[in-house]
């Protein structure tokens, strides 16, 4: 039988499976190395990479973090070997209360870097109990154009959601949020299914 493709979570199949790792593979030279944002804390590598990184794909599912360009859950760029240095690294800080996790978009000018960082964001803190962290802190890599103005934010929303204890029902600024729960949806896409029948690929602009 044909599998039908999810357009939040992209088909394992399909014309251009060979270009993805698999969901339990971590391969180093497919993921971005580990940046500032990282350093001073325990990165994750091997079996606890892949462990943080399936309950990664999880939430995103569920919170419908998505790449509009690539056509696939934002958890799926690290295991596509066309864009070996983007994606997400974890590290865990000295007390093990919190996650850090840095966001290297593929180009300089990714015009989604804010929107999936923020995203990304609300998805882990919002399903908090769904792992042993109290907080999951992101961070744009500073490759990325505009990352003092994007971190300077996300460093806004740490601080509400530590006084509060929960995840603002809106991004700073006012934007929807990159998902179906709370705080956005997409709405009717249509049959997107993988990048290429999405009218995207590895070379699209960002």
């Amino acid at each position: 039988m044909v599998g039908i493709p999810s357009p939040f979570g992209g088909s394992d199949g399909g014309a251009d499976a060979a270009h993805f790792d698999g969901y339990d593979a971590f391969v180093p030279e497919h993921n971005p190395e580990p940046g500032p944002f990282l350093d001073e804390a325990a990165v994750l590598d091997g079996d606890a990479h892949r462990a943080f990184h399936r309950l990664t794909r999880e939430v995103f599912e569920e919170r419908g973090v998505y790449d509009m360009t690539f056509g696939y859950n934002l958890a799926r760029l690290n295991l596509d070997t066309r864009h070996p240095d983007a994606g997400f690294r974890y590290a865990v800080e000295d007390d093990g209360d919190a996650l850090r996790a840095e966001f290297t978009p593929t180009t300089e000018f990714c015009p989604q870097s804010h929107t999936l960082a923020v995203g990304a964001f609300r998805a882990w803190n919002g399903c908090s109990e769904r792992h042993e962290y109290d907080i999951v802190r992101v961070r744009v890599h500073p490759m990325h154009h505009e990352a003092e103005s994007i971190n300077e934010e996300l460093r806004e929303l740490e601080e509400t959601y530590r006084a509060v204890g929960s995840v603002p029902s809106e991004p700073a600024g006012g934007e929807p949020a990159p998902g179906r729960g709370e705080g956005g949806d997409f709405g009717d896409l249509g049959d997107l299914g993988e990048s290429e029948e999405a009218g995207y690929g590895p070379q699209a602009p960002f």
